[in-house]
């Protein structure tokens, strides 16, 4: 049931249908509304001849404001009459009481936000002097008719808001003088003052509407929970990426550094520290945006069927060794790299081999050079199954096994590799030593493609 106007401090409902048969009040707080009518009015026939009138549908659009709530009203010959019912507002030091009990606990505001009347809000407000609700005699109608006490035409005003009520109980706090807006608004900024001074309400002393987690420690009750998304303001926009991560400071000074340590090195891990950031964090703001990390920027790939494995593990950190490859493939300076190459125990044509492999597939093409695995029983008959399948009968290469998961081709200085993930990996033979030739495949051929395209040349490139 919602209003049609909003503006300010008032809102108007449309009119709302007959309520032939019906309640007017099922909530606790809407009974509650209907009673003070009842007990203040003093004549019972005017109260029947009211019920008969809302039930009707003769009540026009209410408007509420504070203090006053007002509807055109028809009598059954179609006299239409303007009627008002006053409510005492509270004053601002009332609302202030009012304020402090309700951000006491998050509770109260938790049923609010349900479209709920607390009871003990009601009963923490009369404790304080506050009734929320009204009594006998807080109702005082005015009505075109000229009546003294509440008619038919006020009365049946009062039976049409406690349909409203019902729906939603900040028609009750507006007419005591604060609009939802205002309210919500006042009840945050309240909560958010007391988070910054380390302010603690009567109900958050330790022990109280807490739900015991593991262990019996304290935790957090779902009302609150709810309650606190509302309280706690909202989080600050995420800042802008910027294009690349900025320039490292320059640890060229007048000292001399100690002993075995070089600025410019150190100069360039900041460096790559820094670029790695800035693509974890694009790489991380784009998933999120996303909802899922694409390799292809597209629609998910099918992949091509692959080799029995292991249960796959988290991504294991690199080596030092695997590091200094990385470091190697990006630096652009020789003294640089020939300090990586000798703290890894490599030689310098090592160390291009294992560049070359990085820049193909990183830390698993690496593996495929440097380290030769035996696939168990199924997985080296899968990798025949596939050997098999990706030729025509007659246009299969020769190959034979040369290691654990090598096959070279007979004839040709050409080589597949099959990766633990069930890639095939391209090898040319140059001078004494098979140097990676292209990225991975799911497909043998393609892969063996890939390094009878690359040639003697290409292998040594």
């Amino acid at each position: 049931m919602s209003g049609y106007g909003h503006e300010g401090d008032e809102r108007t409902f449309a009119a709302l249908p007959p309520a032939r048969g019906a309640a007017f009040a099922r909530t606790w707080w809407g009974l509650a509304w209907l009673k003070a009518l009842e007990d203040t009015a003093l004549d019972g026939q005017q109260l029947k001849a009211g019920r008969r009138h809302a039930r009707a549908g003769a009540v026009g659009a209410v408007s509420v404001r504070p203090g006053r709530i007002t509807a055109v009203v028809k009598d059954r010959d179609g006299t239409a009459y303007r009627s008002d019912v006053l409510v005492r507002e509270f004053s601002e030091e009332e609302w202030e009481r009012l304020l402090d009990l309700a951000v006491d606990s998050a509770g109260h505001i938790a049923a609010l936000l349900d479209r709920e009347m607390p009871p003990h809000l009601v009963e923490d407000a009369a404790a304080a002097g506050l009734d929320l609700l009204p009594g006998i005699g807080d109702l005082d109608p005015e009505c075109g008719c000229e009546a003294w006490d509440h008619c038919p035409h006020t009365s049946a005003l009062c039976y049409q808001v406690a349909r409203l009520l019902d729906e939603d109980p900040f028609v009750l706090l507006l007419m005591r003088g604060r609009s939802e807006r205002t309210l919500l608004d006042q009840l945050q900024a309240r909560s958010a003052s007391r988070a910054a001074h380390g302010g603690r309400g009567a109900d958050d002393t330790p022990g109280a509407d807490t739900a015991e987690g593991a262990g019996g420690m304290p935790g957090v009750s779902a009302e609150e929970a709810y309650a606190a998304g509302f309280l706690v303001p909202p989080l600050p926009a995420p800042p802008v990426v910027q294009d690349a991560p900025g320039r490292s400071p320059s640890l060229d000074t007048e000292t001399e550094p100690e002993p075995g340590v070089e600025p410019a090195a150190l100069e360039f891990l900041a460096s790559d520290t820094a670029g790695r950031a800035h693509r974890m964090l694009v790489e991380a703001l784009a998933v999120g945006a996303s909802g899922e990390a694409s390799v292809h920027g597209g629609s998910p790939v099918p992949a091509a069927p692959t080799a029995p494995t292991a249960p796959t593990a988290p991504t294991a950190p690199l080596t030092v060794a695997q590091d200094a490859v990385r470091l190697a493939s990006d630096s652009p300076m020789p003294w640089i790299t020939a300090r990586l190459t000798s703290g890894s125990g490599r030689t310098g044509a090592e160390m291009d081999l294992a560049t070359r492999a990085w820049g193909f597939g990183g830390a698993a093409a690496l593996a495929v050079l440097e380290e030769d695995w035996t696939p168990d029983t199924e997985a080296l008959a899968w990798a025949g199954t596939r050997l098999t399948e990706a030729w025509e009968d007659d246009e299969r290469p020769a190959l034979r096994r040369s290691g654990g998961a090598r096959w070279t081709v007979v004839g040709a200085e050409a080589q597949l590799r099959l990766g633990e993930d069930g890639r095939w990996w391209p090898y040319l033979k140059s001078g004494a030593r098979w140097s990676p030739a292209g990225p991975a495949d799911r497909d043998p051929a393609t892969a063996l493609a890939t390094a009878l395209a690359a040639g003697p040349t290409g292998a040594g490139g």
